[in-house]
């Protein structure tokens, strides 16, 4: 047999999963062939490294009462229910949440007072039709974290808010006298009108104090080439629904740029296809690293990081070639040379269809590039129509030069207080900066964090920060729709939100957010009916129309964007002995503040399947170069820097180039992320913090140990993955089915009319699936699936019930990739239904192969019998000690599993006796 997956598009084109696979080494063939991982059939030890039998462990005083709640500021437990609260039916509250200046819009569950679910809004411009990720969809467990802070700290001992309102009370008059000489604050980029009021009012009357924001992820590069081609400070929306030809260089716009919901909500739409006779988009992409968006592509150049900025000047000159007036000056020479075939069929696609195309440059990439990009955009008329620019309203943004400037004056000690509102700048600030060490020269210094982390550590003043979901605030969305935030329950860990500081920081007296948001929404809502708009938009999460206009398409300064790459060096190449590092965002902890959260540390990555850790990806060929395997030890160094980590080869990377992910490495945010995976921003340089040249790096000779999920549940050469061109299904639209190798099945049933009643099913759109990994977080959510921990996972035990298959094919230095999700198939034919000796798993009315979990003792039969292998059997009791504060995460129309029983998806089985309720109560059918 081969050691290639057995399975052939209407090409014979062959899959793979990893380069084990393409090696056929024995461990890959022993873990194919075991019916069971190693050591599955043995109750060994328990959770070694993290216990996850306490996993957010602690007392159920510390929630405190969980108030029910209608959408005031007043939040009180319920002796007596409120009489529009029927035990047991979730209301839904809109709310929002924000990353930096990326908003998201979110509509949240909750029973009896306690949110349990989140899924976006389909208010609100961000995620359309309630669209959402998995950062979105894990942020509630980051609310039921026991780790959170839950005292005022002064110099690590215990005080009162109260206490620390007194203290800056004197503050706050000594300041005044001077007019804030000496005093800075540095927050989280935000989106806000109330913060934007407040920081307004706080350089009015401190005029001599700063107030600055650092993002170690934000889009700084892409505003700086906008400011620089267009002279305004303007962001972009994409509108991917309206391309039919989009060319991404070196941007993930589908996962981890900025507005990536809506993106691939946009993208999905131009991939839909009802009839063979629809067309769809396509999509090119230009990068170094796989990304998701990579693996999406028609067509992907695999081109080294540092090239980007000369491919851009390569595919601008292509078009004026052919006749583009493009609005920019002499561009600077390029020695680089570039596949000449595959430029030219970019630049006559994309002229022939300008004003349906898109240009898209990564948020990596430097200032030039994205100020070029604009101009070819504009170019080819795209602005207006494709891309939407809109004015920053509401908004502060990162400005790494600015906190360059505040760390020196930290250091010369002419900073006598520094109050940092959210971040964690000594943890994820540039190495090169040494923010710790400009920090001790700070006399006072304040931190509002959800936990005491690394700053809150260093800092005098640590205060706990309230979770979005506990909150009042508000947001402005890329187009400017103003966005609501409401707690749906009562601070849970003592905390105080980013507006509640900013209240007392501005005016020295300690208000409630509520209030602070309403005097700002009075000022936006027209006074004779402010009640009732007020009403409106906390139901509806949105201000409705509050979007702004698109700004023309500005005229471009055409020697500035030429000018914008002097001094940036375009050609050269990297070694395998010094190859670049270049700095990526975590799809799974973004910056760390995701790090104590177990459903995105266990989560695959989508490209790489690997969970718990961040090692350095590099190319088979840089492996070989180097002469290291998966999990050798390496270690990078440069300017007296130095950090090791784990090596793991990633096919499709280009040569002499790592990649790592920041937001690992975690010394103080809980039991589930500390010591998690290597802090990539000890290595990182102020100076370039998106891309590192001359690294060294040498193989240390240790090893590590890496969680990859990818070779787990093979499908032994079953034809799982099926795909043709768009030419071939259009001439064989039943190309799938004709690639069953098995003669036609007779069902073990009676034959369902639909007559009779409706039966369930579900369907994935193969064709507009990107493996972005959300349902799986959902899935999680809903289906209180537990953490099993890193250990688990390299045994095979990860719980997930649904996952994303990744499969290469092609050559290994640059394959083509594909994505399978797979759910339990709920098969009408189940073969695991005729082999539970206590029918345990059966074939439900409505269509469902449904499981009885109080019936299962645990034979595994029906997981031998399953041929996708979606059946995940629960080794340990992790759910018999849930503690309090995990239990109000639990969604409680969904049983609680406990060790020995065979879990499997549901296809949401409560979301549909809930539809057949309703429909009852009603007198009409299921819709």
């Amino acid at each position: 047999m081969s050691p290639l997956e057995n399975a052939h598009n209407l090409k014979g084109r062959e899959y793979w999963r990893s380069l084990d696979q393409v090696a056929d080494t024995p461990e890959f063939r022993e873990f194919l062939h075991r019916e069971f991982p190693q050591g599955a059939s043995e109750l060994g030890d328990s959770i070694t490294r993290r216990n996850f039998l306490t996993l957010m462990g602690a007392s159920l005083a510390l929630a405190g009462l969980a108030g029910c709640r209608k959408p005031v500021e007043k939040i009180v437990p319920y002796v007596v229910p409120p009489e529009e609260l029927v035990p047991g039916i979730p209301q839904h509250y809109a709310t929002s949440f924000s990353l930096g200046t990326n908003v998201y819009g979110a509509l949240v569950e909750s029973h009896d007072g306690r949110p349990t679910k989140i899924d976006g809004n389909e208010k609100h411009p961000a995620t359309p039709e309630g669209k959402s990720n998995s950062l979105l969809q894990a942020a509630i467990l980051n609310m039921y974290d026991p780790d959170r802070s839950t005292n005022v700290l002064e110099d690590g001992g215990n005080r009162r808010w109260a206490e620390f309102v007194v203290w800056w009370q004197d503050q706050f008059n000594k300041f005044r006298n001077n007019g804030g000489e000496g005093l800075a604050v540095l927050s989280e980029a935000f989106a806000s009108p109330t913060l934007s009021r407040l920081r307004q009012q706080f350089l009015t009357d401190f005029p001599n104090a700063r107030w600055i924001a650092y993002e170690p992820v934000s889009d700084e590069n892409r505003d700086t080439g906008l400011r620089t081609a267009t002279g305004r400070d303007v962001r972009p929306l994409y509108h991917l629904d309206r391309a039919k030809r989009i060319v991404a260089l070196d941007c993930d716009v589908l996962l981890t740029e900025s507005e990536s919901v809506a993106a691939t909500y946009g993208y999905a739409a131009g991939r839909r296809m009802m009839s063979p006779s629809d067309d769809m988009n396509r999509l090119y992409a230009v990068e170094g690293t796989y990304s998701l968006t990579g693996t999406k592509a028609e067509h992907r150049l695999r081109v080294s990081t540092r090239h980007i900025p000369a491919f851009t000047i390569a595919l601008a000159r292509t078009l004026q070639e052919r006749g583009i007036a493009l609005p920019v000056e002499s561009l600077p020479s390029v020695t680089q040379s570039f596949d000449a075939e595959w430029l030219d069929a970019v630049a006559d696609d994309l002229i022939e269809h300008r004003g349906d195309s898109v240009v898209l440059a990564g948020r990596h990439q430097p200032q030039a590039v994205h100020a070029l990009v604009y101009a070819i955009n504009r170019a080819l008329d795209n602005v207006g129509k494709t891309v939407e620019l809109h004015e920053y309203v509401d908004t502060l943004t990162s400005n790494r030069s600015a906190l360059k400037t505040l760390v020196a004056d930290m250091q010369s000690g002419s900073i006598e207080t520094l109050v940092m509102i959210g971040g964690n700048p000594v943890f994820n600030t540039p190495a090169t900066l040494d923010f710790a060490k400009a920090l001790e020269r700070v006399r006072d210094s304040v931190h509002l964090s959800t936990h005491v982390d690394e700053t809150s550590n260093a800092s005098t003043w640590h205060l706990p920060r309230t979770h979005t979901l506990e909150a009042w605030g508000d947001v402005r969305a890329t187009d400017g729709t103003r966005g609501i935030i409401q707690p749906l329950i009562s601070p849970m860990f003592n905390g105080h939100s980013d507006v509640e500081l900013a209240g007392i920081l501005t005016t020295g007296r300690d208000q409630r957010g509520y209030d602070l948001v309403r005097d700002t929404w009075k000022e936006i809502l027209p006074a004779f009916n402010f009640e009732k708009d007020w009403k409106t938009v906390l139901h509806d999460g949105v201000h409705t129309d509050s979007a702004g206009t698109p700004v023309e398409s500005p005229d471009i300064d055409r020697a500035q964007v030429a000018g914008a790459f002097n001094g940036l060096s375009l050609n050269g190449q990297p070694s395998s002995g010094t190859p670049d590092v270049r700095f990526i965002s975590s799809p799974a902890v973004y910056d760390g503040r995701y790090a104590n959260n177990g459903w995105m540390q266990e989560l695959p990555d989508s490209v790489t399947k690997i969970a718990w850790d961040n090692p350095a990806l590099i190319a088979p060929a840089t492996a070989r170069e180097l002469g290291v395997g998966n999990g050798d030890m390496v270690e990078l160094s440069i300017g007296g820097r130095s950090l090791e980590l784990p090596v793991w080869i990633q096919p499709g990377l280009a040569h002499n180039e790592v990649t790592v992910m920041l937001g690992y490495g975690r010394t103080s945010t809980g039991r589930v992320g500390d010591g998690v995976g290597f802090n990539t921003y000890q290595l990182q340089s102020a100076d370039s913090p998106d891309l590192l040249r001359g690294v060294q790096i040498r193989r240390t000779g240790s090893t590590y140990t890496l969680a990859n999920t990818q070779d787990h549940g093979s499908m032994e050469g079953r034809p799982i993955v099926r795909e043709a061109t768009l030419d071939e299904f259009r001439a064989h639209p039943t190309f799938a089915r004709e690639m069953v190798e098995h003669p036609p099945l007779k069902s073990l049933w009676q034959e369902h009319s639909y007559e009779d009643g409706n039966q369930w099913g579900m369907s994935i759109d193969l064709n507009t699936c990107t493996g972005c990994n959300a349902c799986t977080v959902a899935c999680q959510s809903e289906n209180n699936i537990p953490i099993v921990g890193k250990e688990q996972v390299v045994e095979g035990r990860e719980m997930h019930w649904i996952r994303i298959d990744r499969y290469y094919s092609g050559p290994e230095d640059d394959p083509e990739v594909v994505h399978q999700p797979v759910t339990c198939q709920h098969c009408e034919n189940a073969p695991c239904e005729q082999v539970c000796p206590v029918a345990a798993t059966l074939h439900s009315e409505d269509g469902l192969n449904t499981m009885v979990y109080n019936r299962c003792i645990g034979t595994r039969y029906c997981s031998n019998n399953c041929p996708y292998k979606v059946r995940r059997f629960n080794f340990f009791n992790y759910t018999k000690d849930t503690p309090p504060v995990e239990q109000l995460a639990m969604n409680p129309d969904v049983t609680i599993r406990f060790r020995g029983v065979m879990e499997k998806c549901t296809y949401c089985t409560q979301r549909i006796s809930r539809a057949r309720i309703t429909a009852k109560n009603e007198e009409r059918e299921i819709r």
